[in-house]
């Protein structure tokens, strides 16, 4: 609540404090030291980590700690997604979400995200089963969303894979535009080619 309404310098002071405490009290055991070595010299030097590393991963959940601009987390866009498909495809999407990409390799982040994601779901069912009981107070929904975030062990290569197969068929070939034509045609080359059509 704090954080919303004083915004991104009252978070950043609040944890930033909180992490200096924990140092005071319980030692070292809140930071860790990193040793690296220079690019250009070689000199190795130390660095003490403490919250910041947990600000990289905290960005998906939390945008306003990095800017004002960007307020939406990661669990409200894959939620307005999802609800911007045909109705009788949504509950299939809950319990298939995928991870892709180096950056979803941070420790639990599916777990955070499907939390997140449980969570504005339960909170509309919930309304709207409110909002269907001043009609008949026996009310209830008679399917809720199961929402199911899949992690896997490929989860960093995922993107590259889905890119082979998809490049593997057999229209993609013709289909396909070559650095020569995309920097003789620009933009325009793309429209004009029209590849999903042909795959």
């Amino acid at each position: 609540y704090q954080r919303r309404v004083h915004g991104k310098q009252w978070y950043q002071r609040r944890v930033h404090g909180k992490q200096w405490y924990q140092r005071r009290v319980h030692g070292k055991q809140w930071y860790q030291r990193r040793v690296h070595g220079d690019s250009k010299t070689g000199k190795p030097y130390e660095v003490d980590c403490g919250y910041e590393q947990f600000l990289g991963p905290e960005l998906f959940f939390n945008p306003e700690i990095f800017h004002e601009k960007f307020t939406t987390p990661l669990g409200e866009m894959v939620d307005d997604c999802i609800q911007g498909t045909p109705m009788d495809c949504r509950l299939k999407l809950y319990q298939n979400i995928a991870l892709s990409g180096g950056s979803t390799m941070f420790k639990n982040f599916g777990k955070r995200l499907e939390r997140d994601i449980k969570k504005i779901v339960k909170k509309r069912e919930d309304v709207n089963e409110k909002r269907a009981q001043i009609r008949d107070p026996g009310y209830k929904l008679k399917r809720r969303a199961d929402v199911n975030v899949v992690s896997h062990k490929q989860q960093r290569y995922a993107v590259w894979f889905g890119a082979s197969v998809f490049a593997d068929q057999p229209g993609f070939a013709d289909k396909s535009i070559s650095r020569a034509g995309d920097l003789g045609g620009g933009p325009r080359v793309a429209r004009a080619k029209k590849m999903d059509k042909s795959l």
